[in-house]
């Protein structure tokens, strides 16, 4: 074996062998070789930018530990991996640099391929897809026309983001300060039709599973999944009115409806705020200019419930009047910004006195804020919310005529029943949570099938044509989707209906829709026939899901909600995609910047500058190194703290970088051992190199063992024999004594303590003395080929180099394959013990007895020990406590 650890050849050697073996390829079946049966871990599939970050690398690097691990214990594993490839990234891509979108992303997949095999890792690349692919997004539009079928998919109007500039739809991240990203103009609120999911048909059993289903799923994930489903049970009610439109008929009815969790404030509405696109709002607008300027101006804002929670309430009085359905008085109409035509019924009751959000409007317009609520002990005053703010479920009303003195509960259902008398409402269940729409307004995605024709309307394509392909030359110019003018994807289109010419849908999907099933795909990468198939009755639900906590949401929602349509639809046999989940924390660096002449903000790579400390050795700020630019060498920088690697930023690290510089297993070591898989890390430079120190000590011992003589142990794992010397069997003890650890920890994936193990089996295994026994030497070698395994998830290159030189793979197979080490029962047993050793209660040494001594033997021997005699000075003991296998504490 070489001398020296040279990762370079240790590297391209191991993934050489593996390569040629197929050695991560898996079968869809039970396989007699691993008797535990399946087990399916996935990370979530990157978006194809360019290259991999360090959270790429730790996230994966989780995942290939407990593959590894488990196929050890005796697994069928499943470690796939995929690409997120459509998507606005690549758009934005194409305009920057004049290439289409297609060939950015598949030139973006080959080099960030590479780089994962350059990883090591334990993928089964024959089940690789991109959801770039036709073959794939075939399938998307399949379970579409599913859903278009069954009637979960619907077309409707909706609210979106429109450059007029761009002539193009913007998603909500694109809009800045109210314009459009890109061109600075100010960006308007238009209604075009789109496609729709109903997930809100799944409401309940999607809340119901949360807490029933999803054991294995951190509470917080959890939590934020309930939060955003969001069930209200409240009433449902209606102020009357009578206003008309310009043909005399009442609008809606003459009545307006709310929706309230809180109908036992009723008594308090001093207003009513309707959405802009409200009928009472347009009606008004006729008349009133301020309000069809404001109307005007809403168009503006932001199109979801998160951005209007954040914004700045504003509001315009639309001279409207509604009656109060319980007091018949007046009640003023308002239109306001931070109300929501999509929510509910787009009309709100508003009770300052017990709702921040009305509180706020009303003391920006001065409008009446009345008590209706009292919690015993808490004094209300009108200069802040927090005054106001009391517990619900404390309070009892006042100020509520017949009301007063019901606490909350009685009150909604007394309230309830008086306007359900007046016809004028019900108690009813909503959901925070609205049907997914999935159209959208650009090029790079799946396209949505459906032909439009002058006579039929939007009209299916046949499955019989599917995939509707998407062209791939198309580049985008930032005149809107390159699809409305692209001929090709049109030409020779009739309506399947009556055969005229017609005109493909340019929509094309949501990128989520790409995530929602992919793992599912996994399991039946190649089958053309069908979406899913038998892979996924053998593989699915997924064991363990592995990814960002910023996908707690969305993507998982909608990943659940994908699975419960296919379900319904007999294509899988479960219920929900994911038994377990782990949300591993983010890689975080130093950022270093400076801001320039013209305000803008110019940042720097933490190897550009050296710190500047305080008298503590806090950092305060840095200074450039090295001349840059204009700049010169020693030029102060600005010291933001720790946050997550981003480019834009210049604080990441290069994982290809580092894998040169000091290899792979020293880059997956060194972010599996700073930190728990959940919690954030901190790059530490000095940490990477503390890693790569370890490697070459594993390495360097290794070496050492091979020369030795190792005749009398041979490649065993054990030491079989039992004719130790009190050394050897002391070395035993500390091996199998951190193996047992090693193993809970795996078993827990707490991967920062598993690398603290096999720092500990090598400390010891340095630290012993072996004797000139064939014995001896064999417990040497079982504890290397110990840690060896117990270091292989992290480090698979180096551990299977050194199973290979060392001879272990002879006797007992690769390593890949190798059977886990199992705890010796008999090396954890113990001649003797050591006690502390206490007197008055104070530290004075220590006693070794028999490992069976009794009481009254471990007493006589705490007394005659040197240490008692020299601290006693002739005193007697009054009084001798025993903590068994932990202390003698004597009282003199």
């Amino acid at each position: 074996m070489q001398e020296k650890y040279n990762h370079l050849d240790v590297e391209r050697d191991a993934q050489t062998h593996w390569t040629a073996g197929n050695a991560y390829r898996v079968e869809d079946r039970a396989n007699p070789k691993k008797p535990k049966g399946k087990y399916y871990a996935c990370s979530m599939l990157p978006y194809p930018s360019g290259k991999l970050h360090m959270g790429h690398v730790r996230n994966y690097t989780i995942n290939d530990m407990l593959t590894r691990y488990l196929r050890m214990k005796g697994y069928n594993v499943l470690m796939p991996m995929g690409w997120d490839a459509f998507g606005l990234p690549a758009e934005n891509a194409a305009m920057k640099n004049g290439v289409p979108p297609a060939q950015w992303t598949y030139d973006n997949i080959a080099y960030m391929k590479k780089q994962m095999q350059a990883m090591g890792l334990a993928i089964d690349w024959s089940r690789e897809v991109a959801t770039c692919d036709p073959s794939y997004y075939k399938w998307n539009q399949w379970l579409f026309l599913k859903m278009l079928e069954k009637g979960i998919a619907y077309r409707k109007t909706q609210v979106v983001n429109w450059d007029p500039v761009d002539q193009t739809v913007l998603a909500n991240e694109q809009v800045i300060d109210g314009k459009g990203w890109r061109t600075g103009a100010v960006v308007e609120k238009r209604e075009i039709p789109g496609y729709y999911l109903k997930i809100t048909d799944y409401a309940e059993e999607l809340l119901n599973s949360v807490s029933n289903k999803l054991p294995g799923w951190p509470e917080r994930v959890k939590l934020m999944q309930e939060n955003w489903i969001g069930k209200s049970e409240g009433v449902r009610f209606a102020f009357t009115h009578d206003i008309r439109d310009a043909s005399g008929q009442l609008i809606g009815d003459g009545k307006m409806y709310v929706f309230t969790t809180r109908a036992d404030t009723i008594m308090g509405v001093t207003f009513c705020a309707v959405a802009p696109e409200h009928p009472l709002a347009l009606h008004a607008a006729v008349a009133n200019p301020k309000v069809a300027a404001f109307i005007e101006d809403c168009k503006s804002g932001g199109t979801t419930e998160a951005e209007l929670a954040t914004q700045e309430k504003k509001g315009e009085r639309t001279g409207l009047f509604v009656t109060h359905p319980l007091t018949g008085e007046p009640v003023e109409v308002w239109v306001g910004n931070y109300v929501l035509m999509s929510y509910g019924d787009g009309a709100v009751m508003g009770v300052p006195a017990h709702d921040e959000r009305d509180f706020e409007f009303a003391k920006k317009y001065g409008l009446p804020i009345k008590q209706v609520t009292d919690v015993k002990g808490q004094n209300y005053s009108l200069e802040a919310w927090a005054d106001w703010y009391g517990d619900k479920q404390q309070g009892v009303a006042i100020n509520s005529g017949k009301y007063d003195g019901l606490a909350y509960k009685p009150a909604v259902d007394a309230v309830a029943a008086d306007l359900a008398a007046k016809g004028l409402g019900e108690k009813k269940t909503t959901w925070r949570l609205r049907d997914w729409g999935v159209s959208r307004q650009r090029y790079w995605g799946t396209p949505i099938p459906i032909i439009h024709c002058e006579e039929h309307g939007a009209v299916p394509v046949p499955e019989k044509d599917l995939p509707v392909v998407l062209p791939q030359d198309c580049v985008p110019d930032g005149s809107g989707n390159p699809l409305h003018k692209h001929e090709g994807f049109h030409a020779g289109v009739v309506c399947p209906v009556c055969g005229k010419p017609g005109r493909r849908e340019t929509d094309t999907m949501d990128t989520f829709v790409d995530s929602s099933w992919y793992f599912m795909r996994y399991c039946d990468p190649k089958n053309d026939d069908k979406m899913v198939a038998e892979g996924a009755n053998y593989w699915m639900p997924m064991d363990q899901y592995i990814g960002g906590i910023e996908h707690a949401i969305l993507h998982l929602l909608y990943a659940r909600f994908w699975t419960k349509v296919m379900r319904d639809l007999d294509l899988v046999k479960v219920d929900e995609p994911f038994t377990k989940l782990l949300t591993q924390g983010m890689v975080l660096n130093d950022i270093y910047s400076r801001k320039g002449e013209k305000g803008g903000v110019e940042y720097f790579w933490p190897n550009e500058v050296e710190d500047i400390h305080d008298d503590s050795g806090k950092v305060t700020g840095a200074r450039l190194k090295e001349a840059k630019g204009e700049l010169p060498a020693g030029t102060l920088i600005a010291y933001e703290g720790v946050g997550t690697m981003s480019k834009s930023k210049n604080n990441g690290v290069d994982p290809q970088d580092l894998i040169e510089k000091y290899g792979a297993d020293t880059a997956r070591l060194y972010t599996m051992f700073t930190a728990p898989p959940e919690a954030t890390l901190e790059w530490n430079d000095a940490g990477v190199e503390g890693s790569y120190r370890f490697l070459r000590r594993v390495w360097n011992f290794g070496v050492k063992l091979s020369a030795m003589n190792s005749g009398a142990g041979g490649a065993h794992f054990t030491a079989a024999g039992g004719s130790f010397d009190k050394e050897t069997r002391a070395l035993r003890l500390e091996i199998h004594t951190v193996l047992k650890q090693v193993d809970y920890d795996y078993q827990r994936m707490q991967y920062n303590t598993v690398v603290s193990g096999g720092m500990k089996l090598l400390n010891a295994l340095e630290n012993f003395k072996p004797a000139e026994s064939g014995a001896s030497v064999a417990a040497l070698r079982e504890g290397f080929g110990i840690l060896l395994r117990c270091i292989y998830p992290a480090t698979p290159h180096l551990a299977h180099a050194l199973w290979q030189d060392l001879g272990y793979a002879a006797e007992h197979g690769d390593l890949l394959d190798a059977p886990w080490p199992e705890v010796d029962a008999s090396a954890l047993q113990q001649d003797e013990i050591e006690l502390m050793l206490q007197i008055n209660g104070k530290l004075r040494g220590s006693v070794t007895v028999s490992a069976t001594a009794d009481k009254a033997a471990i007493e006589a021997a705490a007394l005659a020990s040197e240490a008692f005699i020299k601290q006693a000075a002739g005193s007697a003991a009054k009084k001798v406590i025993v903590v068994p296998g932990r202390l003698v504490n004597i009282v003199v």
